[in-house]
């Protein structure tokens, strides 16, 4: 009996030092493949250094690419017959050609009014009119503005001067909100 014990003791005791030993040889496979991988690759200033060099030759051959293409004169395609000029060329003729151009005059402009709620139905007479407002020239409701001539007269001492009897397109797409009139220049 002591026989089987002693050999279960030996079997207890040389199996946790095949486990240490084959841990540790694990460890140095391990060791060894990243060794071998990371070992043939360059390291150190010199390849950073080669590195930051050609970065540095590919930035230059790029601008100096580019400035070639801005201050040159080059086939783009040469059956369409398409060119391309220097930049400070194209700009001498673009503001050359701009300076031959009248500017267009500019639309009416329309300035966005707030919102009054429903206008009244009838005339209050406790209403008045806003001043500068447009005001229909026929209207027998409208006083005329102190300093100026009644209709009747406005309209026979300067007929040019005249309000128009639509109102523009601007106060037609806005009912509710007044229009400024031009100012009349009465002789």
């Amino acid at each position: 009996m002591a026989d089987t014990e002693s050999l279960r003791q030996i079997a207890h005791s040389r199996a946790p030092l095949s486990t240490w030993l084959g841990v540790v040889l694990l460890f140095a496979l391990f060791g060894v493949i990243v060794l071998a991988i990371i070992g043939p690759m360059p390291r150190g200033s010199d390849y950073e250094e080669t590195r930051a060099k050609k970065r540095m030759e590919k930035l230059k051959t790029l601008r100096d690419d580019a400035e070639t293409a801005l201050n040159t004169y080059a086939w783009v395609d040469k059956n369409k017959g398409v060119v391309r000029i220097p930049i400070s060329r194209a700009m001498e003729l673009t503001t050359a050609e701009l300076a031959k151009q009248k500017p267009s005059p500019a639309g009416p402009i329309a300035t966005p009014q707030a919102q009054s709620p429903a206008p009244p139905t009838s005339p209050g007479p406790a209403t008045s009119p806003k001043p500068g407002a447009a005001q229909p020239t026929g209207s027998p409701s409208t006083p005329a503005p102190a300093g100026s001539a009644s209709p009747a007269t406005e309209t026979a001492a300067s007929p040019q001067t005249q309000a128009p009897a639509s109102p523009p397109p601007a106060a037609q797409s806005a009912p509710s909100a007044p229009a400024s009139p031009a100012p009349a220049t009465t002789p």
